[in-house]
This record gives structure tokens, C-alpha cells and sequence, in this order.
């Protein structure tokens, strides 16, 4: 699987490393090319993942404002509900980011 914008690779992963929540791909961190991701300063916290960390993804053809984000350090309970330790996991905004 993996995440593009307009042909660049950010981040590749197969299946099996794949997390899915709530219809997203959520991508191990060893699966992103380096530096592609910078910490944004919006702020958001899901009532039941925790406090998200948003990122800004740069490629060669500009930069794109929190285009994927995180949950560094997920709620215990989310963890369980989910099925797995998705710590760091990085998903994508389908409208900036493709995601196959």
C-alpha cells in the first residue's frame, strides 16, 4: 500500500503493516520517507484515540498543510478497541493524499 501526492511516495507499507481505523490507513512510522513529515501546530483530540499530533507533508512540489496526522501516544482503551498498538501510526487527508 501505498500514500502519494501528485506521483511522490510518502510512505509504503504492505497489507499486513497496515492498520485500519474508522476507514483509514493508518502507516507504520518505518514506512515513511524521511523528512517528509513535519509536526503542524492544529490542535485536535478524538473523544476516544486521544490527543492527535497533525503533520504537514512536504514533497518537491510544495507543502501540504496538515495532510496526515498521528496519535503518539493513544488512549489504553483505544489500543484495545482497535486491536493493536497504532502509537505513531500516520494516516492520511484523502483530499490531499492518495492513498492505494
Amino acid at each position: 500500500m501505498q500514500a502519494t501526492i501528485n506521483g511522490k511516495v510518502i510512505a509504503e507499507a504492505t497489507d499486513s503493516d497496515i492498520v485500519r481505523i474508522e476507514g483509514n490507513a493508518y502507516f507504520p512510522p518505518s514506512s515513511l520517507v524521511d523528512e517528509a513529515l513535519t509536526d503542524s501546530d492544529t490542535p485536535y483530540t478524538c473523544p476516544w484515540k486521544g490527543v492527535a499530533q497533525y503533520h504537514d507533508v512536504t514533497t518537491p512540489d510544495g507543502k501540504f498543510a496538515d495532510a496526515a496526522w498521528s496519535y503518539p501516544t493513544p488512549r489504553p482503551g483505544a489500543i484495545k478497541r482497535v486491536g493493536h498498538d497504532f502509537s505513531g501510526y500516520v494516516a492520511f487527508d484523502r483530499n490531499q493524499v492518495e492513498v492505494h
